[in-house]
């Protein structure tokens, strides 16, 4: 497994096709608005090495028959599921935003089952191709960016009447494919080694060539990288203090310009019957993670906040401790819920475990709501200051700075402490992180949408009825010719 300096190297090593604000950026280490998120993600490597965080951090792998970091890990069973909320939490709790390796993660484990299937079902070779690259990945320590928005364009037509608004395959030789299309709202795309391409969505019979999954490093000729402008952007070339945090998330577009494909990276071509399979493996297990770094993210939120009023002198006023267990409640309520869906697990066809995708959705519709409460009573209890505190630049001037830091000092620490952890607040709430926490719970992993309709997929309301008309004496069975039910 790569050591932190090992991972940073790796970035450099890379010849990537990346804008920012305009401007062609050849190295983004150390790029003011990229290096939090690089920082953030490199916490997955430093923790993964402490002996402490080993047996979460890291798995075994009967693939390679060596320890690999568990974002690189197929699961086996429910304990490795476990582990990964486990896991997740913890870097949610370290960094206090996205970390951006979970997509890849869950990527990766979608395709094994997808790909096992797709060659049951048609006698290819999908899945031992899948299996060379998911060597790959582990015994190289790789960040993988999984990438399934498509730009879509008009919502109200299929790709086969906008195939530019989809990524497709223009082209089929008989050892590579050629792609063209994007990809949208890529996390941790700029930081990553790979990118794993998924349909997103159903897809007729006759829409073949946006039936496509592959994997291409992030570098590959004909691949573009723009780097999604955020609130942070102001903050992150300023002083530290008004940054908030040193950590954050990383969103970009990918463009795919006439992308060669070698054959052993394609995963699935054609099989249009395999895209809803593909997106609802995927939808689980990354709703599933929500049940973890979004409670880790909130474990910052609710110490920052419960840190601002000891330090405003009202952490024992009675209205502020019931906001302080209103937030946890919440919080915990996502958690226990990614825990469920993990401990309810089913076996897929392919032996993998597969967590229940009614609890999972659940969870994710849970994500979409319960950051904002907590966010809002943050935002109560931090008070105005979080919006009108002085910058920086103004509490070091050497005149009025000491004069600032007097007229914000509290019952405890000093102004500067109460600036800090104020910053923070805001970085959390307002969205200076480089991904909103707020916007990015509500859209990550699908939007709210997406998950009321798998819940209506998955509720039974048949059965649920049933159970009703028992109780309520009513035969279902029996009605009369005008449809009326008999007592």
């Amino acid at each position: 497994m790569k050591t932190v300096e090992e991972y940073l190297e790796s970035l450099r090593r890379r010849d990537v096709r990346l804008f920012i604000r305009g401007e062609r950026v050849a190295d983004p280490v150390d790029h003011p608005l990229v290096a939090p998120s690089i920082r953030t993600i490199a916490e997955s490597y430093r923790l993964a090495a402490e002996p402490e965080h080993r047996e979460v951090f890291t798995a075994h792998s009967r693939f390679i028959d060596d320890r690999v970091n568990r974002f690189t890990h197929i699961f086996e069973g429910v304990d490795d599921l476990h582990k990964k909320q486990e896991m997740q939490r913890t870097l949610g709790r370290v960094t206090g935003t996205c970390f951006q390796r979970c997509v890849g993660m869950d990527a990766l484990n979608a395709l094994y089952n997808v790909t096992w299937e797709t060659d049951e079902a048609r006698g290819t070779s999908y899945h031992e191709r899948f299996l060379a690259f998911v060597r790959e990945v582990q015994r190289g320590d790789l960040v993988s960016c999984g990438a399934m928005t498509d730009p879509k364009g008009d919502r109200r037509r299929p790709p086969i009447e906008q195939p530019d608004a989809y990524l497709r395959v223009v082209q089929r030789r008989d050892d590579a494919i050629v792609v063209r299309g994007a990809k949208m709202h890529q996390t941790g795309v700029v930081n990553s080694h790979e990118i794993i391409v998924m349909p997103g969505r159903a897809l007729s019979e006759d829409e073949g060539d946006f039936a496509v999954s592959f994997a291409v490093p992030v570098d590959a000729p004909g691949v573009t990288l723009v780097y999604g402008r955020t609130p942070s952007d102001g903050r992150r070339t300023g002083p530290a203090l008004d940054q908030g945090t040193p950590y954050g998330g990383q969103e970009a577009i990918v463009i795919f310009d006439d992308v060669l494909v070698p054959m052993e990276r394609v995963f699935l071509l054609g099989e249009t019957e395999m895209a809803v399979p593909l997106v609802e493996y995927f939808a689980g297990h990354h709703r599933h993670s929500y049940g973890g770094c979004k409670p880790g993210n909130g474990d910052v939120l609710i110490g920052a906040t419960a840190l601002a009023a000891k330090l405003a002198g009202v952490a024992k006023v009675s209205h502020v401790r019931d906001k302080l267990v209103e937030m946890v409640h919440l919080n915990e309520t996502l958690y226990g819920c990614g825990v469920a869906c993990a401990t309810r697990c089913q076996s897929t066809p392919s032996g993998t475990p597969m967590v229940d995708p009614l609890l999972a959705n659940v969870c994710k519709q849970n994500v979409t709501r319960f950051p904002y409460e907590i966010g809002r009573l943050a935002e109560d209890v931090a008070g105005g200051l979080l919006v009108t505190m002085p910058s920086a630049d103004d509490l070091d001037e050497p005149e009025i700075g000491p004069i600032l830091t007097s007229l914000l000092r509290g019952a405890e620490g000093s102004g500067r402490d109460r600036a800090a952890v104020l910053r923070l607040i805001e970085s959390m709430t307002l969205g200076t992180t480089a991904v909103p926490l707020r916007t990015e719970a509500m859209h990550g992993a699908g939007s709210p949408q997406a998950q009321r309709v798998r819940i209506a997929a998955q509720a039974d309301f048949e059965d649920k009825m049933a159970l009703a008309a028992r109780i309520a004496g009513i035969d279902l069975d029996a009605t009369e010719a005008d449809g009326e039910v008999r007592r």
